[in-house]
């Protein structure tokens, strides 16, 4: 039996500027924390981003959605949880829940695929990055 993926988490406050006259996050800012969180895996998985680049990798994004349960709010502690629910030959599929003291507030989906920095024309997932990204696949 495969053992349980731990989702990658980052925690973060949402600023006074996200925040529409309701005083909620502006759905749109969850995408720029989706971005936050996959900058934050790379950081500990490869050390940074640029370090996956320099090794001849990137990815881009082809879809992202998302499903919006609770609003956060200015000034809360928010957590976002992120697994590689899917990696294929040349994309990958990373679900994102976005949770305040344990309630689900948002979740999501982004499909990223992997490209060649220097031409960014598809290319295959590279095994480094593949072997980085196992410990966070569902």
């Amino acid at each position: 039996m495969r053992a349980v993926a731990t989702p990658f988490r980052h925690r973060l406050r949402p600023r006074y500027h996200e925040c529409d006259q309701q005083g909620r996050v502006f759905h749109s800012h969850y995408f720029a924390y989706f971005d936050v969180v996959l900058t934050e895996l790379w950081r500990a998985a490869f050390g940074s981003y640029q370090a996956v680049v320099d090794r001849g990798a990137d990815v881009v994004v082809v879809e992202a959605t998302a499903t919006f349960r609770a609003p956060a709010l200015f000034d809360d502690e928010i957590d976002l949880d992120l697994e590689v629910a899917h990696m294929g030959t040349t994309s990958l599929t990373l679900a994102h829940h976005v949770r305040r003291d344990g309630e689900l507030l948002v979740q999501a989906r982004t499909a990223h695929v992997c490209v060649d920095p220097a031409t960014m024309a598809k290319q295959p997932i590279p095994a480094f990055v593949r072997e980085g990204l196992q410990p966070y696949a569902a």
